[in-house]
């Protein structure tokens, strides 16, 4: 592929059916410079995009301008409801915002206390980015994601907080052993409240549908099945999301924090711990995502009897949300 492919409005640049096209796909996604685009270089490139679809583009415009420009539009305005984004819950955001709770996470000699509040701020923040990324085809009352959100924070304090009682009360470890595995517990916490928060978040999904696309990108029907397969991909993603950034830095700072520098300077290791815990989350969070593409294809035969009527397509397309 070349460097730069011909522009393709509402397309990646990049191969969607490979995981590397994906991969690469996501890593312009998760690009935290578009954080720092002003409002009227977001409208330049909204007004360059509308000339793209009307024909009426400027002469002397290149591809890598039309793809730059909508890369920056998707990190800002949601697919569905052409709404701002607030920074902290952007895709683009995630990293840089969800670092400093990660560390909170990991963080050694935890007490109760402390274990309920980074649990509850995480779960808060991904309840925000679930809410925010949403598949939004189908307008939902904010109640019911409240409901959901209050289901994410408790499953997720109920299990750290459970987990760790029973490391406090498992006699045959030694107390290095019972802090080494203290630092694990955050990973099936985590990974089980994610699923719940994606689960409780975008329920009402799975009980109205989502709207399916036919090639040209017109609405074909509203599928309660698509809406199915949509929340297992996400769910998968938070599963798999955590696994390097909950279970790596524990590992690596346990060998680390050996080292004769950092037995000399301990003032050191919570900036290297943070390091460490940013380098995990930028590399798992693509990873993550790019297992299934954002917008996904789902044979019309997979799909309710009416939809197969309603259109000539063998494949259709839905926003799978991130």
């Amino acid at each position: 592929m070349s460097e730069c492919p011909p522009f393709q409005y509402g397309k990646s640049r990049f191969n969607q059916d490979m995981f590397l096209g994906r991969f690469r796909h996501f890593l312009d996604v998760i690009d935290p410079r578009t954080l720092f685009v002003s409002e009227k270089r977001l409208q330049e490139c909204v007004k360059l995009l509308d000339s793209f679809k009307q024909g009426t583009l400027p002469p002397g415009v290149t591809d890598a301008e039309l793809w730059q420009a909508q890369k920056i539009k998707q990190a800002i305005i949601h697919p569905d409801t052409g709404e701002k984004i607030l920074m902290p819950f952007r895709m683009s955001g995630f990293v840089p915002f969800g670092t400093p709770v990660v560390v909170g996470l990991l963080l050694p000699n935890q007490t109760m206390a402390s274990t309920i509040f980074w649990q509850w701020l995480n779960q808060s923040h991904n309840a925000c980015v679930n809410y925010s990324n949403r598949n939004a085809s189908k307008p939902a009352p904010f109640s019911k994601f409240f409901q959901g959100y209050v289901g994410a924070v408790t499953s997720a304090v109920s299990i750290a907080v459970g987990l760790n009682v029973l490391i406090q009360r498992a006699n045959r470890l030694t107390p290095t052993s019972k802090l080494l595995v203290q630092r694990f517990v955050p990973f099936p916490a985590v990974a089980s409240a994610n699923i719940c928060n994606v689960v409780l978040m975008r329920h009402t999904e799975l009980s109205d549908g989502i709207d399916v696309l036919d090639d040209s990108g017109k609405v074909v029907g509203t599928s309660k099945v698509a809406a199915r397969h949509a929340l297992l991909e996400t769910a998968l993603t938070r599963v798999v999301m955590p696994m390097p950034i909950m279970v790596l830095p524990p590992m690596i700072m346990a060998v680390l924090e050996k080292l004769p520098l950092l037995q000399r300077q301990r003032r050191l290791v919570l900036p290297v711990h943070s390091l460490v815990c940013l380098a995990s989350f930028g590399l798992a969070l693509p990873l993550a995502i790019s297992l299934f593409p954002q917008m996904s294809q789902i044979s019309v035969n997979q799909l309710e009897p009416e939809i197969a009527m309603a259109t000539d397509c063998k494949i259709v397309t839905y926003n799978k949300g991130l």
